[in-house]
């Protein structure tokens, strides 16, 4: 019998700086049977460049205009043959037998279960990356793996996922409409649509974090408007699950942890989460900031302190990607 085709998918804007080394780790997997599809989202950088030199039998790249991240997503699985899929970003990495250990998982599962797996949050340096296990790690139901990531704010690397052709066609597509919190809305959808997610802990990934620039931003309206959107969508496939107070409970405590993005400013929108928290049976409280923050908030008010807040979550992320490559060039 042949062993089944995986895909790894990967989308990609302005990726030059690390899609050589994602591109390896993919090509690098022990899974023998497996194609490797690369959408260029109008990439202004020499992303196309880097990667072209290796493309081959079962390495594409495909490019478009920048259409953003789910449409970029889509066109991949659109093009894809795989009976599983393997959702990479352009600047993860996947350990060489990532994708073995899981399908050894499958081969002896049905195709509506769900496989998740370990991963590790780095900066430069996959080798000094730490892996830290949650309340997602291990096999859980549907509804119960949806409540857990709502009641802790838990979170899980798209990378993590292996996902069958059957169940992504169930699933359905990326939600173009979606920019914050995409990944969000739509593993909740996947995982909705599973029988089980069964966990991993062999297989390994790696997310890289390094943008610091993107930590001292604020979010434009347009994609304040995208997150409360994905919010509701996600709540919506838990509560067609399980509407019970305790499933509003997880709901309203993962409310409550993305208020901070729309408060103070964003009145509209935040009378909108308000009225969806109540509809689940509660309120929203102010978010709360640490000792420093509210001596900035006092004397500057709470957009300045808001501001202050991420400016040093960027510093310290830049302060330790320079760390980083600095013990890395001595090694």
């Amino acid at each position: 019998m042949t062993d089944p085709l995986v895909s790894i998918l990967v989308p990609a804007y302005n990726a030059s700086r690390w899609i050589e080394e994602t591109l390896r780790s993919a090509i690098g997997q022990t899974w023998s049977r497996k194609e490797i599809i690369i959408v260029d989202d109008g990439s202004s950088d020499s992303t196309a460049s880097v990667v072209r030199p290796h493309e081959c039998a079962f390495v594409k790249l495909v490019a478009q205009e920048n259409q953003g991240a789910a449409r970029a997503r889509n066109r991949a699985l659109s093009l894809s043959q795989g009976d599983y899929i393997q959702w990479l970003d352009a600047d993860d990495l996947l350990a060489p037998d990532k994708i073995a250990r899981q399908m050894a998982a499958a081969l002896e599962a049905s195709p509506r279960i769900l496989f998740s797996s370990s991963f590790a949050t780095f900066h430069v340096d996959p080798s000094r990356a730490s892996f830290s296990p949650g309340p997602l790690w291990k096999d859980l139901l549907p509804a119960e793996w949806i409540m857990q990531k709502f009641a802790n704010n838990a979170w899980m690397n798209p990378a993590v996922w292996l996902v069958s052709r059957e169940l992504t066609g169930v699933a359905g597509p990326w939600n173009p409409e979606l920019s914050l919190n995409d990944d969000g809305e739509y593993f909740c959808r996947v995982v909705a649509a599973s029988e089980s997610v069964r966990f991993v802990p062999e297989a390994r990934s790696y997310y890289r974090q390094w943008n610091a620039a993107s930590l001292s931003r604020s979010s434009s309206k347009e994609a304040l408007h995208s997150l409360l959107k994905s919010l509701k969508l996600s709540v919506g496939h838990l509560l067609r699950f399980e509407d019970s107070e305790r499933a509003r409970a997880a709901a309203r405590s993962y409310l409550q942890v993305w208020m901070d993005d729309f408060y103070p400013d964003e009145t509209e929108l935040l009378a909108e989460l308000q009225a969806f928290a109540q509809d689940l049976g509660g309120e929203l409280n102010p978010p709360s900031l640490g000792a420093k923050y509210r001596v900035i908030q006092h004397l500057f008010g709470w957009g300045a302190a808001k501001k202050a807040t991420r400016v040093v979550a960027a510093a310290k992320l830049a302060a330790n990607m320079r760390w980083d490559r600095l013990r890395s060039s001595t090694h």
